[in-house]
């Protein structure tokens, strides 16, 4: 790790100017993933502005909406009274994450920003595109296990890392940014990129724009919800294959439905076509295994990662069946 400045802002306002002055200055909060990164010379700021002082803490009631402030910790949000009677699939996928210590530093804003736990994206002496622009993709004839079947390119098969993303997806959220030309309001579904050409680029923020907070509306979505994530072990591990489910059922008809999936490509994933096949159908595994079928177009694996191409409908198939059995 090399040396570097610190400082200490107490506005947003001031997080932006002092980010916008320095070239090679980067924002800290929990760190979890940050310091790690400086660690393995991944990432190398000269700079460090502590944001922690900003009043962006508060899990609020805004008239239809749940606000959510970007420096909330993600233990905070998954025990909140509100959040778990308003939007309790978001309180299942926060518990998923990480390990209880992590979820105690970590921040909403700092979860949504974590970099891909991709191998050779760490390893500094592997070829990477992520890393370092134009020096190929080494999961791509490597060991990539881990990696995306959705929405890959030649120049990038690495995953998003989060478990609270793949719920906010699916619950609609908007996220609320700052920045040097002001204010602005992100949908969730286009805040995270795909890898395309500039793999580099995990979401749409500009250089200074800073994530202030998250709106969730109001929705049906309070009784049968699961959030499943199928990993190594059952503790800070991250995903092969997640699925986040929430459904409004009157009797056995499916009213409304949300379904998204985690570990399989560079953003979270939401399901959407299986979706709109849902809708007005009887909740049976017949129908389920239809909407997974329809989940897995377009996916497509790389070898070692073959599995996920049975592991996720499976995985969409359990989650549809547990939601649905919850009262």
């Amino acid at each position: 790790m090399i040396n570097f400045e610190y400082s200490r802002v107490s506005t947003p306002k001031a997080a932006v100017d002092a980010l916008v002055k320095e070239s090679k200055a980067q924002w800290i909060a929990g760190g979890t993933n940050l310091v790690d990164l400086m660690k393995k010379g991944v990432t190398i700021p000269e700079k460090l502005i502590d944001i922690n002082n900003l009043p962006l803490k508060e899990i609020k009631k805004e008239g239809n909406k749940l606000h959510i402030g970007a420096l909330a910790l993600n233990s905070e949000v998954a025990e909140n009274e509100l959040v778990r009677k308003e939007q309790p699939l978001l309180s299942l996928a926060l518990q998923a994450g990480a390990s209880q210590q992590i979820r105690n530093m970590a921040t909403v804003g700092g979860n949504m920003m974590q970099r891909t736990r991709c191998p050779y994206f760490y390893n500094t002496d592997m070829p990477c595109n992520k890393r370092e622009p134009g020096t190929g993709c080494g999961a791509l004839k490597g060991f990539n296990r881990m990696h995306a079947i959705f929405g890959t390119s030649e120049n990038c098969i690495a995953v998003h890392p989060s478990d609270m993303c793949i719920a906010l997806v699916a619950l609609d959220a908007t996220v609320l940014v700052t920045g040097p030309r002001g204010d602005r309001r992100i949908p969730f579904q286009n805040f995270h990129r795909l890898p395309g050409d500039t793999p580099q680029k995990d979401n749409t923020l500009e250089r200074g724009e800073l994530i202030t907070g998250i709106e969730i509306p109001d929705n049906s979505f309070k009784e049968h919800v699961h959030y499943l994530k199928v990993r190594d072990r059952t503790s800070y591990a991250f995903t092969l294959v997640s699925v986040a489910v929430a459904v409004d059922l009157q009797g056995d008809t499916i009213k409304d439905v949300r379904l998204s999936m985690g570990g399989v490509a560079h953003k979270p994933w939401r399901l959407t076509e299986a979706e709109i096949f849902l809708k007005g159908k009887t909740a049976s595994e017949a129908t389920f295994r239809q909407a997974a079928e329809l989940a897995l177009k377009g996916a497509h694996g790389y070898g070692h990662n073959n599995f996920k191409l049975k592991l996720a409908p499976n995985t969409v198939v359990e989650a549809l069946k547990t939601a649905t059995r919850k009262a």
